[in-house]
């Protein structure tokens, strides 16, 4: 690098060594190592599972005794086979459309749900804040898997219950950025002059408002991604979750408790695909997150 002064030229104290040492460029740097990671982790996992139907692979509940509990790579058994000689494959990607369809129909309802409260909270004040607020407060107070199980005894553990459930339980994380967004964007300049031209507060708070707070409301909304698939499986390994013949992550994992010292994979394999899941979905969420200021900043 050169600078030029009165037609002539030097080089620059500042050197390609040192650009690339700035703390600017490291975190850059570390944003797309979190993203490609994230998106690679989460594509392992997502790919397939959604593929499932297509993949040529057995029947997730054909049950075949003689060849129960057989190790991976045996067979044609990538994963093995689990105590009723069922493909534990096949299982773990049907079984994963059932947990990742109640994660994301779940983190979508309470997103909805903690974006409008929250927006109506942080817009409008009074006594709006105030019953929000403390519908917030009651339900942090609240033991997150014991009101889950809870209300699942009471209704029933079907999938729509449990999608409920988690979303109920969600939108309070949602709702409480929410609100702080909107009370920092209710105070710029852009929404006293919709007010000065005669627009309603609604109008406001949904043309104006809610569009500038969505993408980082968003962000938290897919790390909440992974909290309900953990949710989902911790339901299902209790016996609380979705019942046969869905086969879901957690109820695998239960399954095959009972095997874990002779027949590890039933355990271990269905463990690390939801901790794969989880990594990503995290590593993703912050590294779109720690994006978007610096985009802000360009």
């Amino acid at each position: 690098m050169t600078t030029t002064t009165a037609g002539t030229e030097r080089p620059s104290a500042v050197t390609d060594r040192h650009l690339a040492a700035a703390t600017a460029t490291r975190q850059r740097r570390g944003v797309r190592i979190k993203l490609w990671a994230g998106a690679v982790c989460t594509a392992l996992v997502a790919l397939p599972v959604a593929l499932a139907n297509l993949l040529p692979l057995p029947d997730p509940n054909s049950q075949d005794l003689s060849r129960r509990r057989l190790a991976p790579f045996t067979d044609g058994h990538l994963f093995g086979t689990d105590q009723l000689g069922r493909d534990l494959l096949s299982r773990l990607l049907h079984g994963g459309q059932v947990s990742l369809t109640v994660g994301v129909l779940a983190v979508v309802v309470s997103g909805l749900i903690g974006i409008a409260a929250g927006s109506a909270a942080g817009y409008f004040g009074g006594w709006v804040d105030a019953v929000v607020s403390r519908f917030l407060e009651a339900q942090l107070a609240l033991p997150l898997l014991m009101m889950l199980l809870l209300v699942v005894a009471l209704f029933g553990p079907s999938v729509t219950v449990i999608t409920c459930v988690i979303a109920v339980a969600q939108w309070p994380e949602v709702a409480r950025l929410t609100r702080s967004l909107v009370l920092v964007e209710r105070e710029k300049p852009y929404v006293a002059a919709a007010r000065l031209l005669g627009m309603r507060g609604w109008s406001v708070l949904a043309r104006h408002i809610v569009p500038n707070i969505v993408r980082p409301a968003s962000l938290v909304v897919l790390l909440l991604l992974a909290q309900a698939v953990l949710l989902e499986s911790a339901l299902s390994f209790l016996g609380a979750g979705p019942q046969r013949p869905f086969a879901t992550w957690g109820r695998i994992i239960s399954d095959g408790q009972d095997y874990i010292t002779t027949s590890w994979w039933l355990v271990t394999l269905p463990g690390l695909v939801i901790a794969l899941l989880v990594v990503g979905v995290n590593l993703l969420g912050d590294g779109l997150r720690d994006r978007v200021p610096a985009a802000k900043g360009v």
